[in-house]
This record gives structure tokens, sequence and C-alpha cells, in this order.
């Protein structure tokens, strides 16, 4: 018997720019999740070694109050594991809350016969511009 997992509705985010509308992605209700199979969060504190703040934050998608980097795509994993729900998803509703990043401007290449042999030795700061 599949049970029926309660979906939590979206949110406008406050922080966008005046007149950009901003949604969080829908998220089920992990706490909902985490209670059907019987758990605490202390018990899955347990189990991964997460805070069990670090934990809260997730089952609210409070994203911004996990540790950045590896580390929040890590208990984030961790976490959907201990309750068996799909990483991905999870992973997706938290790279939703992540700014866009700028690429960054690679320096140019040198140009001519002085540039070429420049790169081949490995000293392509040197060359002209």
């Amino acid at each position: 018997m599949v049970s029926e997992v309660p979906i939590k509705k979206k949110t406008v985010d406050h922080m966008t720019p005046k007149g950009a509308i901003s949604r969080k992605p829908a998220t089920p209700d992990l706490a909902a999740l985490r209670q059907a199979k019987n758990l605490s969060l202390a018990q899955i504190s347990e189990a991964t070694k997460i805070r069990e703040h670090y934990l809260r934050a997730i089952e609210e998608s409070r994203f911004e109050d996990l540790p950045g980097g590896v580390f929040a795509t890590s208990y984030i994993r961790q976490y959907a594991r201990a309750i068996d729900y799909d990483e991905c998803d999870l992973l997706a509703a938290y790279s939703a809350t992540l700014p866009e990043e700028e690429p960054e401007e690679s320096p140019a290449a040198p140009r001519g016969l002085i540039g070429i042999l420049l790169r081949s030795l490995g000293l392509r700061q040197l060359a002209p511009r």
C-alpha cells in the first residue's frame, strides 16, 4: 500500500529584487516521511553524526542554515538516505536555492610565436597580450 506524502506549498522568497518573484521548489513534508518511518531526529543524528539543528533545517528547507559547500550536500544526502527518500530530488531543491555563479574570465591567450613558445614552456603569464 502506497501512502500519500503531504507536499509543502510553494513559498515566495521576499529577498529578491523589487518586482521579481522567486519560488522555492515544492518538497514533500520530510518530517512526515521521517515520522512515518518511526524515526526521531535524535536517532538520525546519532546514525549520521549530523547535529539535530542541521537536520531540522533540512526538513524545513532552510538550506541557508547549513554549512556551505560539500558539507551541505553531504548532510542532505545522508538525511535523504536515512529516511529512504530520493537524494537527487532533495539536492535539486537545495541547488535551486543557490545563487547563480558568474563564469570567471580566463586570461587572454598569448599570441604569435612568442606566445606559442611561452605556452610550450609553461610560462603563459609572461606572454604579451
